[in-house]
């Protein structure tokens, strides 16, 4: 395996609502500090990832728009996932294995403000059993925390707009261009059953694996950064990876929060003021899916 960092993180103003620009016109200022930070170009990048979400955006191949913010002419090696930031990130991760590159740009966009954001999340749950219900994320977090033995939600996440990229970089690459990368020693994304009437909404099975395989428990946290749009999934969180601590978002910028919460755990590697962190994303009803990412100096 290749040794990975994170070498440059940058996100736009957190808490932003109504914004009157396109993803593009958001992401653009983002990517340009990610790489400003570093001193490297567009043309430096040999792997690009974006993520987002068409029923977000309300139209299809959305994400296609996006890739202008990269300057994506003449054509550039890309993908995209339709998932949270972080699950890309750990596709530009696994493509910096390949070898033959050996700087990855991952960077995703999402701007809540224009939807009904209850109505898109219950677009994507299971479509026999969970959509003809309507079920919104305030209803879902009531039944976790029920399960959890605490006080049920009583108003639904603050859902803001976001953009987010990370620079990552491969071996002695990583070295030249930041004085102390955020290398990624271990990372991993398990999901659990969509339904959640067939699982424990008390625990997080996925999280555990992908805590234990990242290495979270393998020497002390620092710092850690989850995803967490109740306080009861911070405490279940919390009890899956073994963590007495963590931090969240007061804010809930879907597709971009994961990734924000993993940049902000390597940030904290890469400026000194940790020498081990843990960033965690989420997806899905019920923290049904998660990844973890362990950050080292």
């Amino acid at each position: 395996m290749r040794d990975v960092a994170i070498v440059s993180f940058a996100q736009s103003t957190p808490g932003l609502t109504d914004v009157e620009e396109t993803e593009t016109q958001l992401l653009f200022p983002v990517i340009n500090e990610a790489l400003d930070g570093i001193g490297i170009t567009r043309k430096d990048i040999g792997f690009t990832c974006s993520a987002s979400c068409d029923y977000l955006a309300g139209a299809p191949f959305a994400f296609v728009q996006t890739l202008e913010a990269t300057g994506a002419w003449p054509p550039i090696s890309e993908s995209h996932v339709e998932m949270d930031g972080a699950w890309a990130l750990y596709e530009a991760w696994v493509r910096l294995q390949h070898g033959d590159v050996d700087v990855a740009l991952a960077f995703s966009s999402g701007i809540c403000s224009r939807a009904d954001i209850s109505e898109v999340l219950a677009i994507e749950l299971d479509p026999y059993y969970l959509a003809p219900l309507w079920l919104d994320p305030l209803s879902l977090g009531r039944l976790q925390a029920e399960a959890v033995g605490q006080e049920p939600p009583t108003e639904q996440p603050k859902y803001t707009d976001a953009a987010a990229a990370v620079i990552l970089a491969a071996g002695d690459r990583a070295r030249e261009l930041v004085g102390r990368p955020a290398w990624i020693s271990g990372i991993d994304h398990r999901t659990d059953a969509h339904y959640p009437g067939v699982r424990d909404l008390s625990k997080s099975a996925s999280a555990r694996i992908a805590g234990e395989q990242a290495g979270v428990d393998k020497a002390p946290v620092d710092v850690a950064y989850v995803s967490a749009q109740y306080p009861h999934e911070a405490l279940i969180l919390m009890d899956a990876l073994g963590l007495k601590h963590v931090f969240g978002l007061a804010t809930n910028p879907l597709m971009v929060s994961g990734l924000i919460q993993i940049g902000t755990a390597a940030d904290a590697v890469i400026k000194g003021d940790a020498s081990r962190s843990v960033g965690h994303a989420t997806a899905g009803p019920c923290l049904q899916q998660n990844l973890v990412a362990v950050m080292e100096s």
